[in-house]
């Protein structure tokens, strides 16, 4: 794959973006004031719309990308809405776990600029979230790539670049599960190492965002233009912040007694939600902690576009007296095995902090984010 797709936006893909009604550029500035109302309607009960969002969009895009492959190309990518194809993701390289879909480093650069724009109308537009951090994200496999690959050590790398077997921007995957359409049921999938993202289309609507899987490996890296990217900075440091605003009495109530290596429902684990809610009640809280809970909670819903994003930060904010906060290891989430998870009636956050494989010498992040409601749009019973 040719990097610079991933960096500036190519005439091919603003004439995507214009036939998806949007003029965007590329460089983002977007202030996250759609004009789609999308006043969300989602009960709780599954299944409900959770908006009606950019979904006019996504499958205007889609239809366009499509338009760009040849039947054997389409036949890869749309593939039958099953349990067994919905849960095929994973945070591991592509050359470990096999993904759906069409992989990008074999399309043009037309077809490529195509699946960015499906990738780009259903994401969010808000800064190092969203299509940004997903763009961000494909760049860290990119320097993973050009580190060496598994069991390098070289920490500073300078220039995003190469490919590489395991590594690297094109290993990774975009499928549509069911036919993308504005009264049917389809879901989007798009992913590859430390990205998974599972959104569900029903009926013109969004009616799920989760799971959506994010971490990062290196934490951070200076490209050759100067600019520095930590594309997971938020995240870590809104959940610093949330911990570091407890008393030692609410610490002490929030800690776990288990040590976590990894995210407790990650691939593999679609509805093993505990039975019980462990740690410090948020209703507990004050009205400035519960503030910081809630700006915890946001980087990742702010994923997924800005309509939908609203109207479920919405609903986690009104479920807020019944969530809980927990944490293991050091609330400062600097060392390896440490982990902090927010668990709602409907969201479910959590991040773990683990030992670098490439950057050996360093930690990485691995996040998950689910809803004990929403998960695949409610479409099958764990």
């Amino acid at each position: 794959m040719n990097l610079r797709l991933w960096l500036a936006v190519p005439l091919s893909l603003a004439l995507v973006l214009a036939a998806c009604g949007t003029t965007d550029t590329g460089t983002d500035t977007d202030t996250g004031t759609d004009t789609d109302t999308g006043t969300g309607t989602d009960t709780g009960t599954g299944g409900d719309a959770v908006s009606t969002g950019t979904a006019a969009e996504v499958l205007t895009a889609a239809n366009a990308f499509l338009a760009t492959l040849t039947a054997e190309q389409r036949a890869s990518v749309v593939l039958e809405q099953t349990e067994e194809n919905a849960t095929v993701w994973s945070n591991l390289p592509a050359s470990l776990v096999a993904r759906n879909g069409i992989q990008f480093g074999t399309l043009t650069e037309t077809q490529l600029a195509a699946a960015q724009a499906v990738v780009q109308a259903a994401l969010g537009t808000a800064d190092d979230n969203g299509y940004d951090e997903a763009t961000q994200i494909l760049l860290a496999d990119d320097v993973l790539a050009a580190a060496g690959g598994a069991g390098a050590a070289r920490v500073g790398v300078q220039q995003p670049g190469g490919g590489g077997l395991e590594y690297g921007s094109d290993n990774y995957y975009l499928a549509f599960l069911g036919t993308p359409s504005a009264t049917g049921t389809w879901q989007l999938q798009f992913g590859g190492h430390h990205l998974a993202v599972n959104l569900t289309y029903a009926a013109g609507s969004v009616t799920g965002t989760t799971p959506e899987f994010v971490g990062v490996e290196p934490l951070s890296w200076t490209a050759t233009d100067g600019t520095t990217y930590a594309p997971l900075a938020d995240e870590q440091s809104a959940m610093v912040a949330m911990l570091a605003s407890l008393s030692p009495e609410q610490l002490a109530a929030a800690q776990l007694s288990a040590t976590f290596s990894d995210v407790l429902l990650g691939p593999g684990q679609d509805g093993q939600f505990p039975a019980t809610k462990e740690g410090l009640a948020v209703g507990s809280l004050s009205a400035e902690q519960q503030a910081l809970v809630l700006a915890a909670i946001a980087p990742w819903v702010q994923d997924v576009d800005d309509t939908t994003a609203a109207a479920l930060l919405a609903t986690y904010e009104a479920e807020l007296a019944e969530t809980y906060i927990a944490f293991s290891g050091n609330a400062a989430l600097t060392n390896s095995a440490d982990y902090v998870r927010i668990d709602g009636p409907s969201v479910w956050i959590e991040l773990v902090c683990q030992s670098g494989v490439v950057y050996s010498d360093q930690i990485h992040y691995h996040t998950v984010w689910r809803d004990h409601t929403r998960d695949y749009g409610a479409e099958f019973t764990f």
